[in-house]
């Protein structure tokens, strides 16, 4: 009570102080309501001492082949291509796998189209080789991300590089799709190949005190934590952090915007979701869809040393979902012309 009564005192004098900067500066006041917003929403999260609790534990599906190259895992399962993932749209984990040396054809996927949605394909062991309509060409180093905005639409394929199809080894990577708002639907197609080395990492708890050791480390690729902004530009707000948890038994506390959508996926080991309530032990290629409880706080434990999490969502993105195939829209029309300008070789140009 005396917290709650110390954040409207504040917030009165607050007005008063915007009453006044909007009447001298009207920039100035805009800028100030914003910050205004944030430490609110921060505050009453705080105040709240609630942790995000766990609404689904979707069990780790059965793989399947996608082409000949890729072994994944459909982690969403039955949610995908619905809002209750919104803006996620579809995850495909390939797991660790030993591929021999291959002088032949390159194992992969063939020419394929996309409209209406962005691909986000981050690579962990091995090599992926791209290539589309535009004549844009690359290689997804371990560790690096690309980030594809299909846009109106794109024609490519994908591919075990070269190099890696030469020599064989591990290949292990993942592949995200983002759904677009409908006015970004037909933006022009766009890559964004993010060097692993230049997204940025944060360690683990946050604000560590002097001394005290990490327990773990979070590579933004998407979003943010506290003050650190993700590599990737996104259309709309959406959250992909990378983590890894080498300590069992060590316990972490996330931020988590409460208005979105979260996801908790293991990409290997295990960890236990904490909540006020009960907790929810995950294992590889488990996935935890958290609930939208006004709580701002995700709380993990790590039950196996050397564990490693991926936590996503976003802004959840309130239209309908039209998908079949690769094309992702609005309406059952919108599908239907997709599907004619990829035949009549419109798309991709």
């Amino acid at each position: 009570k005396i917290f709650t009564a110390f954040m409207c005192f504040v917030t009165i004098q607050s007005v008063f102080l915007l009453a006044f900067i909007l009447v001298t500066s009207p920039l100035a006041a805009i800028s100030f309501a914003q910050n205004l917003a944030r430490t609110c929403t921060s505050n009453v999260n705080m105040a709240s001492g609630k942790l995000r609790s766990v609404k689904r534990v979707l069990p780790a599906p059965s793989p399947h082949w996608v082409g000949n190259g890729f072994h994944v895992y459909p982690v969403f399962a039955d949610l995908a291509f619905t809002k209750e993932l919104s803006p996620l749209l579809m995850f495909d984990y390939a797991s660790p796998k030993e591929f021999p040396p291959n002088k032949g054809a390159p194992l992969g996927v063939g020419q394929h189209p996309h409209r209406g949605f962005e691909t986000v394909t981050i690579a962990f062991q091995g090599e992926v080789e791209h290539k589309d309509s535009t004549g844009k060409s690359g290689v997804i180093y371990p560790g690096d991300v690309q980030w594809m905005t299909a846009g109106r639409g794109i024609i490519h394929q994908e591919f075990h590089s070269t190099e890696f199809s030469n020599k064989g080894g591990t290949f292990e990577m993942a592949q995200l799709w983002v759904n677009l708002p409908k006015k970004d639907k037909m933006t022009k197609p766009r890559y964004q190949p993010i060097d692993g080395k230049k997204i940025p990492v944060v360690a683990l708890p946050l604000n560590n005190a002097d001394g005290e050791e990490s327990v773990g480390s979070a590579r933004i690729i998407a979003g943010e934590i506290d003050d650190t902004k993700g590599a990737a530009m996104t259309f709309s707000p959406v959250q992909l952090w990378d983590i890894d948890l080498p300590h069992a038994d060590a316990e972490i506390e996330l931020p988590f915007p409460a208005d979105y959508n979260c996801i908790v996926f293991v990409r290997r080991g295990a960890v236990e979701v904490l909540t006020d309530e009960k907790s929810s032990k995950l294992g590889p290629q488990d996935v935890a869809v958290m609930n939208k409880d006004g709580a701002g706080t995700l709380k993990l434990r790590v039950v196996n040393p050397d564990s490693s999490v991926l936590v996503m969502g976003g802004e959840p993105i309130n239209e309908p979902i039209a998908a079949q195939g690769p094309f992702v829209m609005n309406t059952n029309a919108e599908i239907s012309q997709a599907i004619q300008d990829y035949r009549s070789g419109k798309m991709g140009r």
